[in-house]
């Protein structure tokens, strides 16, 4: 995936996404920090999105957790496990 980031004065951050098969979305953190979720058409104007999602905080967090191939619980017990087997506690 290529991503490109940006910096808008006064708005916040803009990420730029565009998969393999050339579809592209954005997320845009605000100074508020919420999030906005940016889809592009293929062959419209590529700096026009032709949806935007606004998600607070928590929603993108959500969302985020939906993306990921392991919940962050999941990933941290086997980091603690992992840790627990090079220091001899296990």
């Amino acid at each position: 995936m290529d991503i490109t980031r940006t910096t808008v004065p006064g708005v916040g951050v803009l990420h730029h996404c565009g998969t393999r098969a050339g579809q592209r979305f954005g997320v845009m953190v605000d100074d508020a920090e919420r999030r906005s979720l940016l889809i592009y058409e293929a062959s419209g104007d590529p700096d026009v999105p032709r949806q935007t999602i606004v998600m607070d905080r928590d929603e993108a967090d959500q969302v985020a957790e939906i993306l990921r191939d392991q919940t962050v619980s999941e990933r941290l017990a086997v980091l603690e496990r992992r840790l627990a087997e090079l220091t001899g506690k296990s």
